[in-house]
């Protein structure tokens, strides 16, 4: 397992360098308000649907949570870009016994209040528009041990041209209680429900 590494120098440049990437491949920014909890940590549940969703999640951070961040990310991942563990991400390989350890890795960050975890239970890429979300489970592992000391966010987001030559991302967050799931069924639908509500929101957007 890969885990983050501490360099204020590469962090510096490369937070500097993500910040600017955002600003300057996007028309806009836009997401909703809401009530972060600062003596909690954040697990933070997105869709997953492009190259792009690393970077955006850093920025929504910045904007908004201003946690330290963390994300999962696929083995192959962190070890073919460099600056990623520098960043906050750390390893998953979803075919090996280190898959426990990085899901148990995961739920001890979100012991700290300070610390933001992002998390894809989608495990995979699909559209930006897709219907149906399907999670794996093992992000209940996580939930389990964190339930006393995280707050659970839910995050859809959509990216839009209309009329202009770059598109606009939206990003809308929820917060839902962490201990109301008992079953990965249960936590999918919840976050159907999220995913759903925000889809709809997009595509009443008329330029």
């Amino acid at each position: 397992m890969i885990t983050p590494k501490n360099n204020k120098v590469i962090h510096w440049f490369f937070h500097r360098y993500i910040l600017r990437l955002i600003d300057k491949n996007f028309r806009s920014f836009n997401l909703n308000s809401m009530k972060v909890e600062e003596d909690k940590s954040v697990l933070l549940i997105p869709n997953h649907f492009s190259w792009w969703d690393g970077f955006i999640l850093y920025y929504l951070n910045h904007k908004l949570f201003k946690k330290r961040f963390h994300i999962m990310i696929l083995e192959e991942t962190v070890s073919k870009v460099f600056f990623l563990k520098y960043m906050g991400a750390f390893s998953i390989s979803k075919n090996s016994k280190g898959l426990i350890e990085s899901l148990n890795y995961a739920a001890e960050l979100l012991k700290d209040p300070q610390n933001l975890v992002v998390i894809f239970p989608q495990g995979k890429l699909y559209s930006n528009f897709v219907q149906q979300v399907v999670f794996d489970k093992g992000i209940l592992r996580v939930m389990d041990k964190a339930r006393q000391t995280a707050q659970l966010v839910f995050c859809a987001t959509f990216i839009e041209y209309f009329e202009y030559k770059k598109p606009g991302v939206n990003v809308y967050v929820n917060k839902s209680p962490v201990n109301s799931f008992n079953n990965i069924h249960q936590f999918t639908d919840a976050y159907q429900q999220h995913y759903e509500a925000a889809r709809h929101q997009q595509t009443q957007i008329v330029i």
